[in-house]
């Protein structure tokens, strides 16, 4: 779009003047020249036009006209005084200097912005996350009115460069981050991995297991919490599988180890809880049982040595009692927290089983359909039989009959009787085949 015009019109007193408007889209302001003979002459209109018009240097004559007018959508562009001889380019240059007005304050709006995004990168020593996520938010929105063509491309292309130039300083940021990250993951890897070369060695020396089996778990704890890279942390984690499966295969035998679906670890889980949970019961009972024995004792002591030791040893059985119930609580928080998930385990585990049985009937069928294909009936391997015997005749006669010459039937009377038959082999083949393989039925686009 032009943001000059040259025109021709009248002044107030109808004097013929030669007026060239000029856009000044950042202040939202026009400069409106006037020149009046014998200045305005043809031959400096059209340097106007031609060259004024390009944004080249024009040398204006001194005996001219400038005012200002602020660029508005109610008012025009030209005083009311003046007359022109073409309103409609007026009025179209009106229009689209409002939009270039516009666009140059959208412009202005995210120059402002990416200077304090600039400003934020720069004070930066390491790579932020939240600063990137803005500064992406930012291009997005950039590009939203690049597509809408609400920006000019020397608007656009200065903020792309201006952006590119603050993604390549937030690229540098995260280079260093992601370095000094492998360089922490390859520390952590370092520390596991001789970590559990201790274990492993302590588990060929056959040293107790129980230990090893809970350092084991404090280890995979530490291990959800310690950062890695994914090569590093897979690394690890195969590492520390390998361990517990190896400690398992030893205190519980080869089947330890045995894939399980995740019901079946989970019963057996709850299985066991429930086992601990009877005797701690028992255990329970048997301390209570214990506890009234003392005091029944104590109120018949008679020594006050005695009655103190009784007194004693009733604190200890409490103590235990209150302990073993405090265990007794989270282990039925825990037997309700199992129940829970062993209800949603089983249903996916009954889903399981039925998508697996249905796969394998549906192979099955799948697997029947194709040998009743493949398997002719004794009706149908007689006609391919006599079919094949057929076509063997067929040919034996045609090569016959072309030995005979032209004594006996023409060469052509010859073909076409071979041809004959071959046509009702071919048709005897086909009536089989079609029995067994209907055509398709198409549809128009095929």
């Amino acid at each position: 779009m032009k943001t000059k015009l040259v025109l021709w019109g009248l002044n107030e007193k109808d004097e013929r003047i030669l007026l060239a408007l000029d856009l000044k889209a950042e202040e939202s302001m026009i400069k409106v020249h006037t020149f009046k003979e014998p200045e305005a002459t043809e031959d400096f209109s059209k340097q106007l036009m031609n060259d004024w018009r390009n944004d080249k240097e024009v040398a204006f004559p001194e005996n001219h006209e400038t005012l200002e007018r602020t660029l508005s959508v109610s008012d025009p562009l030209l005083p009311e005084e003046y007359k022109v001889e073409r309103e409609d380019v007026v009025q179209r240059a009106q229009t689209e200097w409002q939009f270039i007005a516009l666009s140059a304050k959208l412009n202005r709006a995210y120059a402002s912005e990416l200077a304090a995004l600039q400003d934020k990168v720069e004070k930066l020593d390491s790579f932020d996350s939240s600063t990137w996520e803005e500064l992406k938010t930012f291009w997005n929105k950039v590009q939203t009115q690049v597509r809408d063509r609400n920006l000019f491309r020397d608007h656009a292309d200065e903020l792309r460069d201006r952006t590119n130039e603050l993604f390549a300083r937030m690229k540098e940021l995260r280079s260093k981050l992601d370095a000094e990250f492998k360089k922490k993951s390859a520390n952590n890897l370092q520390q596991f991995m001789d970590k559990l070369d201790a274990i492993d060695e302590r588990i060929k020396q056959g040293l107790r297991l129980q230990p090893l089996f809970e350092e084991l778990k404090k280890l995979q704890r530490t291990f959800r919490n310690t950062k890695f890279t994914r090569d590093d942390r897979s690394k690890v984690w195969k590492r520390l599988d390998g361990a517990f499966k190896e400690v398992k295969e030893k205190r519980f035998g080869p089947k330890a180890n045995t894939d399980r679906s995740p019901y079946e670890r989970l019963r057996r889980r709850y299985d066991g809880l429930m086992g601990a949970i009877g005797k701690m019961n028992k255990s329970i009972k048997r301390d209570e049982d214990e506890l009234s024995f003392q005091k029944r004792k104590v109120e018949r002591t008679d020594g006050q040595l005695e009655a103190q030791i009784r007194e004693a040893k009733i604190k200890m059985v409490e103590d235990r009692i209150d302990s073993k119930k405090k265990k007794y609580e989270d282990m039925l928080k825990t037997k309700d927290e199992l129940e829970s998930r062993l209800k949603k385990e089983k249903k996916r585990e009954e889903r399981r089983i039925a998508e697996a049985e249905a796969k394998a009937k549906a192979k099955e069928e799948i697997a029947r359909k194709m040998q009743e294909q493949n398997t002719l009936s004794d009706q149908e391997a007689e006609k391919l039989e006599k079919a094949a015997q057929q076509l063997k005749e067929a040919t034996a006669k045609k090569s016959r009959s072309a030995k005979k010459g032209k004594g006996q039937k023409s060469v052509s009377d010859t073909g076409h009787s071979a041809m004959d038959s071959v046509v009702g082999v071919i048709d005897a083949v086909a009536e089989v085949i079609d029995t067994r393989f209907p055509d398709p039925v198409l549809t128009e686009e095929e």
